[in-house]
């Protein structure tokens, strides 16, 4: 994960040394196109007395931003679902859940007149978990995950390759909670707070 942000901040300290600009002037629009992975912290809560672990999950992911003004836009993320398992300390692997995790984010795209332009965004995220599944030694039992709202941050740096088109790496943080229950009854809270890394397409209209 450090060496995933110290590349784009690598990236990013290039930007003045590149040349021509990518500029983003307002009522621009764009629409992304890339793959992502969710990686949640390592200490997850407890569940049940039992430490857990979420894994982590890759997938195809979509963005659109509007800008507001120059410089300045309106960003939204949607994906796939994502699919993580569950691991309980001394149970093993017990279900399976998947997650749709929205994000809406103002975000601000530095002016560097080279083909480089880094960005730093901040919003609101929602996630939706659905189609949980116990097994292992939990098989037989109704697992549930409560949806969750979140902050979540964004940086990155986009690359020109073309008039209208661009390479992005990016990373994200969010922060998501929820509580969990088992047949109905609360057994503890999972803390996710995933790093969301990945790289795209971006296509400027």
């Amino acid at each position: 994960m450090q060496k995933s942000i110290l590349s784009l901040a690598l990236l990013a300290a290039t930007a003045m040394t590149a040349a021509p600009a990518l500029a983003q002037q307002a009522g621009d629009i764009t629409l992304g196109f890339g793959l992502h992975s969710v990686m949640p912290k390592s200490d997850n809560g407890t569940l049940a007395g039992g430490k857990v672990e979420i894994g982590d999950s890759a997938r195809p992911t979509f963005t659109a931003e509007y800008f507001v003004r120059d410089n300045l836009g309106i960003e939204l993320l949607a994906a796939l679902p994502f699919k993580h398992t569950v691991n309980i300390g001394g149970l093993g692997d017990v279900g399976t859940v998947k997650h749709l995790p929205p994000v809406l984010s103002l975000q601000y795209h530095f002016p560097t007149n080279s083909n480089f332009t880094p960005f730093v965004g901040a919003g609101l995220n929602y996630t939706a978990f659905f189609s949980e599944k116990a097994t292992g030694a939990l098989a037989g039992s109704t697992l549930s995950l409560d949806d969750s709202w979140g902050l979540a941050l964004h940086a990155g740096v986009d690359y020109k390759v073309s008039e209208h088109g661009a390479l992005r790496a990016d990373v994200r943080w969010i922060d998501i909670n929820s509580d969990v229950k088992l047949d109905g009854a609360k057994i503890g809270e999972v803390e996710i707070d995933p790093w969301v890394v990945g790289v795209a397409y971006v296509y400027k209209f």
